[in-house]
């Protein structure tokens, strides 16, 4: 059926990819923020983190589709891959979107995002239509960045989690 230890790993694995996008998307940023003006150094680090996340995604994916796990397990993961790769590539995004913010500038102006926000739109478009009429598209991009930032956040902390309970120390022990 389904082996809910691979399945954990690679959700682990998903987090630690999730965070390392985040944290070398925005220290990239950060550092092309030296040479560069803001949206400069967004439209260099975006490309290349959206690409190097799809391609450690795919190859994720496609490792687990030739292993030897059950049939179960390799649906399972490419189920995951697909409801998790907006939310994955996502998360330089989210760390371009987060500097410009404390930079007050607009991330509107780079054209690495606008073609972001035109691709995610691409996906969501239909649903929108497929689901009803009006303002419907509106919300379906707020909804897509706030669950992509939850999804991003709560795989971070099931990745630092144990490394801060490591750091608290034992638990007492229990008295009877």
């Amino acid at each position: 059926m389904f082996n809910l230890g691979y399945l954990k790993r690679r959700l682990g694995q998903y987090a630690a990819l999730w965070v390392g996008g985040f944290l070398v998307g925005g220290a990239a940023i950060l550092i092309g923020l030296m040479f560069a003006d803001l949206m400069t150094a967004v439209d260099r680090v975006l490309p290349v983190m959206l690409g190097a996340l799809a391609l450690t995604l795919g190859a994720g994916t496609v490792m687990t589709l030739v292993s030897g796990e059950t049939l179960g397990t390799k649906l399972a993961v490419l189920l995951l891959a697909v409801m998790l790769a907006l939310p994955l590539l996502w998360a330089p995004v989210s760390a371009a979107v987060a500097i410009a913010f404390f930079a007050d500038r607009s991330i509107e102006y780079s054209e690495t995002y606008a073609a972001f926000q035109i691709g995610v739109s691409r996906v969501l478009f239909p649903i929108g239509q497929a689901l009803g009429q009006g303002d419907l598209f509106g919300w379906l991009w707020t909804a897509f960045q706030w669950v992509s930032t939850v999804v991003g956040f709560l795989s971070a902390l099931a990745r630092v989690w144990p490394a801060i309970r490591r750091l608290l120390g034992p638990e007492p022990p229990v008295e009877a």
